[in-house]
């Protein structure tokens, strides 16, 4: 593509776009909050999380929610002020969104711990949407079973109530507690959050559009939304090598849903892996999750090693 016509294209994306070197100048200054131990404990299987990422890509990245946290905090209040009522300032609520395997839930914790380590956003809660998945039972009497994690798994109407709670400002709102070893919904376990000041909420779906015209979609009480990407071919090979590292790890506890994969030969486990992936994953990336990459405030692009190579901050 010619030189002038790549700046133009640029020039009409709804998206700014900030390569590794210059997004992470936006840190400097900044003190690291975290210790190695601490990114370690921080960091999902297969991600190759360190110092320096945290350092240049979510360090300020964590500032600059904080700051739009701030904003809108002030914005409300001034709001409220100008109808003469009482500041009614609410929790900001942040998506966190992008494939299985991807690393979305460690970008989603890592993030919780960085911005409660900012003055202007102490209180930081993190809520899954592996929560409002259907039970196993009720995914099996709708035939469903083999959707797990497709859109029509979930309690969307449940997911929105919660969010809506949130974003109104109750004392507490209760969201069902996901067991990834039992692989179900525990009915007897929730997750509560009591009015913090920036709630995360990390899911396969959270930007999906309403399904109908008058619904209300989650993604529409966000004040801001994260996707966390990557080329297809990396996030099937990060989903093999974590299947085999939960192999030796978590299938291989007595009381895990998947033990019966814990005597599999690397063989058999690679050839597992992959139907799940080419069978449900994939298709589901392809269908639901990547179509909803373009409704982010922010993009993570990352590289085959799992750092973020390039930023797309939304301009418009």
């Amino acid at each position: 593509m010619p030189a002038e016509t790549a700046a133009t294209a640029s020039s009409l994306s709804p998206y700014r776009e900030i390569d590794r070197a210059e997004w992470a100048r936006m840190a400097a200054g900044m003190p690291q909050p975290l210790t190695e131990t601490e990114v370690v404990q921080l960091r999902g299987i297969g991600d190759r999380l360190d110092l320096r990422e945290v350092r240049e890509v979510y360090l300020p990245l964590s500032r600059l929610l904080s700051l739009y946290a701030m904003s809108t905090r002030r914005l409300g209040a001034a709001t409220s002020e100008f109808l003469g009522e009482a500041d009614t300032t609410t929790p900001f609520v942040i998506g966190v969104a992008g494939s299985v395997a991807v690393g979305k839930s460690t970008v989603a914790r890592l993030l919780r711990e960085l911005m409660s380590r900012w003055a202007d956003t102490p209180r930081v809660e993190l809520v899954t949407t592996d929560g409002f998945l259907y039970s196993n039972a009720e995914l099996e009497r709708r035939g469903i079973m083999h959707r797990k994690g497709f859109p029509e798994s979930y309690d969307r109407r449940a997911l929105v109530d919660f969010v809506r709670r949130v974003k109104s400002g109750a004392e507490s709102a209760q969201a069902p507690f996901y067991s990834h070893m039992r692989y179900d919904i525990m009915p007897d376990a929730h997750v509560t959050v009591h009015r913090p000041d920036v709630v995360i909420i990390e899911g396969l779906n959270v930007l999906q559009p309403p399904p109908a015209p008058n619904d209300v979609a989650v993604s529409d009480l966000f004040d801001f939304s994260i996707y966390v990407d990557a080329a297809t071919p990396d996030i099937e090979s990060w989903y093999v090598d974590r299947f085999l590292a939960l192999r030796e790890g978590a299938f291989a506890d007595p009381n895990s849903y998947f033990r019966v994969f814990a005597e599999l030969s690397d063989e058999d486990a690679v050839a597992t892996a992959l139907k799940y992936w080419n069978e449900i994953n994939l298709p589901n990336l392809e269908e639901n999750v990547l179509p909803t990459r373009h409704r982010a405030t922010l993009v993570l692009e990352k590289a085959a090693d799992h750092a973020v190579e390039r930023v797309l901050l939304r301009k418009v």
